[in-house]
């Protein structure tokens, strides 16, 4: 999985995916990894990376460890490299094939407050989430709808937007994409999440403004 963002020169480029811990709905935290299995004799644990801020593991050496039904807690991180597309985290205290194997399906945090700076006009996916999206014409604001999910693609990503008669903001966290694609709703619209579509985002206000083409809203009909 991957930590979300948009709006840049090169989408593809500037999408991120620090995510907001789901199973908590806890947002003084960012997972950046979910624990998988033992990787090693010694306690080393291999995970699932959550997170493309480049180098956000080199100089890791301490984070939050998920604990469930209650408050994370502070852990050292002894070292981690990267391997076969996941990260290979040894945890102080972690020292045996038993303990690793016990921390499966684990979320390892860092606070909100050490999110990686972004440039100018690039988001984090769970900052779009929960935005209204309206269109102004000639100075009339229409309600769109409000964002449920931002879904990647090859190109540009796409808004996954509910209607206002049906809105309702998505449920903290970021469950499982496939699945809700599969539950997508027969009239959520999908709008692209491009400069020349969505030419105002205000995450303070959580409002994206979008000036479509004249066929789309049709399209998604």
């Amino acid at each position: 999985m991957r930590s979300r963002e948009g709006l840049g020169t090169d989408l593809r480029k500037t999408w991120t995916t620090e995510n907001p811990v789901g199973v908590t709905t806890d947002l003084r935290f960012l997972a950046i990894a979910r624990l998988i299995r033992p990787q090693g004799r010694r306690g080393e644990i291999a995970a699932e990376i959550l997170t493309d801020v480049p180098g956000r593991f080199e100089k890791l050496d301490s984070a939050f460890l998920e604990q469930p039904g209650g408050e994370p807690s502070s852990v050292k991180v002894e070292s981690a490299w990267l391997h076969k597309g996941r990260v290979i985290l040894k945890l102080s205290g972690i020292d045996s094939i038993e303990e690793a194997s016990r921390l499966r399906g684990r979320l390892i945090l860092v606070p909100s407050s050490e999110r990686a700076a972004l440039a100018a006009h690039q988001y984090y996916v769970w900052e779009l989430e929960g935005c209204r999206v309206v269109r102004d014409l000639d100075g009339v604001t229409m309600e769109i709808g409000i964002v449920t999910q931002v879904e990647p693609t090859s190109g540009v990503p796409l808004l996954h937007v509910a209607p206002t008669k049906m809105s309702k903001a998505p449920a903290k966290g970021n469950g499982d994409l496939n699945t809700r694609a599969k539950e997508r709703p027969p009239d959520e619209l999908l709008i692209p999440l491009a400069q020349a579509i969505c030419e105002r985002i205000d995450i303070s206000a959580k409002l994206i403004v979008i000036d479509p083409p004249e066929d789309l809203l049709e399209l998604n009909e």
